[in-house]
């Protein structure tokens, strides 16, 4: 009985950690423009490159990903695990992340360098401070050709048509450092926009600040939990131990006419593991009616 868990966590490390799994969510939006009907948003979330070893994995999940023909592809944080070079292996894989309306990206709590800057400022090894590192992350998004979104909205418009999304720096309720701002990220949006998307890594933010602030909000997108990489999922029921730190931490989520979906990561963090929550690629159906 003591040996089960070793073996479940042994096979995650052999043949789950690149098992990416594509899942088709439909989101329904009763006042989504015509122009919009029927396009797709891909969604990865929690890269953390320092973490990967198998490139050639990483380039087929790529591939699948884009086998998708999505028209928008939004990366939720967490590209790194501390440092900006953790990606220099994975730019050509990554850069080839493109959709006809745009990527769009935002940063994680990984993303800043906290778990490795708040001891030493500076890091001798990299030659560089924290913020020189930040600085870093950001520009690989700009060399990718992400739209990354820093406490902003952005407008996608097709044929006089819009929909907007926003974006926020990282913000959670148990987290000690909080860079989002979401009334800065909401102050431009048009009152009159028929659909808001908003991109925010940690889960916790939605029933934090969304629901009760932003009723204007229609979905919004995060990751974070990786879904505890272990655990029980199937479409009737799912269970990790990661659900006592996190009341939405996996799949879709409703509060009236509210949605939050969590993906459960591309990548992995710590033990190179997954049991039961296997790396996820998000493909949402837009629709106006079911």
């Amino acid at each position: 009985m003591s040996s089960i868990p070793l073996v479940a966590l042994t096979r995650g490390f052999i043949s789950n950690i690149y098992n990416y799994q594509i899942k088709q969510v439909n989101l329904i939006l009763p006042d989504l423009p015509k122009s919009f009907e029927g396009k797709t948003i891909a969604q990865i979330s929690d890269i953390h490159a320092g973490s990967l070893y198998n490139l050639n994995a990483v380039k087929n999940g790529i591939s699948l990903l884009l086998s998708q023909k999505p028209d928008i592809i939004f990366f939720t944080g967490d590209l790194v695990n501390d440092f900006a070079d953790e990606m220099d292996d994975y730019l050509s894989i990554f850069g080839k992340l493109t959709a006809p309306l745009g990527v769009f990206s935002i940063l994680g709590n990984h993303d800043y360098g906290d778990y490795h800057f708040n001891r030493f400022h500076f890091n001798n090894e990299r030659k560089l401070t924290k913020q020189q590192n930040l600085n870093n992350v950001k520009d690989i998004h700009r060399k990718l050709g992400w739209q990354l979104l820093l406490n902003e909205s952005k407008e996608i418009v097709l044929n006089n048509e819009k929909i907007t999304l926003v974006g926020v720096e990282n913000w959670g309720v148990n987290n000690p450092h909080n860079y989002g701002d979401l009334d800065l990220a909401m102050s431009k949006v048009d009152p009159s926009s028929p659909i808001n998307f908003l991109l925010s890594h940690d889960p916790s933010h939605w029933r934090a600040e969304v629901l009760p602030k932003y009723p204007m909000i229609d979905v919004t997108f995060s990751g974070h939990t990786h879904g505890g990489q272990f655990g029980f999922s199937n479409p009737d029921y799912q269970w990790s131990p990661i659900k006592y730190a996190y009341r939405e931490w996996a799949g879709l989520y409703q509060e009236k006419h509210q949605s939050l979906y969590v993906n459960v990561g591309f990548g992995y963090l710590d033990y190179p593991s997954r049991v039961g929550i296997l790396p996820e690629i998000t493909i949402f159906h837009l629709k106006s009616k079911v």
